[in-house]
């Protein structure tokens, strides 16, 4: 039986199908164009075409669904066109990663609206009746790679970042969140929402600290404003993407902190626990 996994050459996707292709399972990686992919079994798909994502998810084991950062208002589209095929394909499983958009702290600030594109999709998935996972993580150790924010750590011993020094956040890294998506897609029998990230949640200065171990260099934390770092990071993801990642940071500074709920989490629920911080440089190799 085939799993599905959308966004294999991305951040999450793609060392998710790595895993799967070494557990020797029948993984094809969902794509827009096939000619991208080499050297793994691929499927085209088109988030804005329903009868491309049921021919898809028919007869498939699981898939793996999480949303591209592109504009929110095509984010909902493409949401409600992935619901729709599910309901209609009824593939054995399917796990939704939320990409670090909050849906279960309902009276936090941090919390995505019902009516926001992730929302949608959890809420449309799960009316399907087909056995569902949420994978929640909330900011990734990704990010930090971003060449805006790197480079200054690296050149000046700066670590600038749209949070403040002391906000806790259970940072996680895409292999963390590959590693519970495997397991969720063989094993049916957690159902529901799964967090994935450090639990204490650490801080930015603890980032800082940890580049300068790593790095063997000082480090410090430089809290930016939402919309100074948006500026920043327009050029490479477009203005509408940027615009939903200001708004996110935005709300995270109206929070006291960016934590998973311990019990839920992969490291309660599954035993799995996420790489730190230090572990995840050293696994990189920065």
């Amino acid at each position: 039986m085939t799993y599905v996994i959308h966004g294999a050459t991305g951040a999450q996707g793609a060392p998710l199908l790595a895993r799967l292709i070494r557990s020797s399972k029948h993984a094809v990686a969902a794509v827009r164009n096939i000619s991208a992919i080499k050297n793994v079994p691929a499927i085209a798909v088109d988030n804005g075409s329903v009868d491309s994502l049921i021919e898809a998810y028919r007869g498939a084991e699981g898939v793996f669904v999480h949303l591209p950062v592109v504009a929110e208002v095509d984010r909902l589209q493409y949401a409600q066109n992935i619901a729709q095929a599910i309901a209609l394909a009824q593939p054995k499983r399917v796990v939704i990663s939320t990409s670090g958009w909050v849906v279960d702290e309902p009276d936090s600030p941090l919390q995505s609206p019902t009516e926001s594109a992730i929302a949608t999709l959890i809420r449309e998935v799960r009316q399907t009746g087909v056995s569902l996972a949420v994978v929640a993580p909330r900011l990734f150790f990704e990010n930090l790679l971003n060449p805006v924010v790197l480079g200054p750590v690296k050149t000046q011993g700066i670590l600038c970042y749209p949070l403040r020094a002391d906000y806790p956040v259970s940072w996680s890294s895409h292999l963390d969140v590959a590693e519970v998506v495997e397991r969720l897609l063989i094993d049916t029998s957690v159902t529901g929402l799964v967090g994935v990230g450090q639990s204490p949640a650490i801080t930015g200065m603890d980032l800082a600290k940890g580049f300068a171990g790593y790095l063997n260099l000082p480090v410090a934390f430089n809290s930016l404003e939402p919309e100074a770092f948006g500026a920043m990071i327009a050029p490479l993801f477009g203005a509408g993407a940027a615009a939903g990642v200001v708004a996110g940071y935005q709300a995270q500074a109206l929070a006291s902190a960016n934590n998973i709920v311990e019990e839920t989490s992969s490291q309660r629920l599954l035993g799995l626990t996420p790489l730190t911080f230090q572990q995840w440089l050293a696994e990189i190799a920065v």
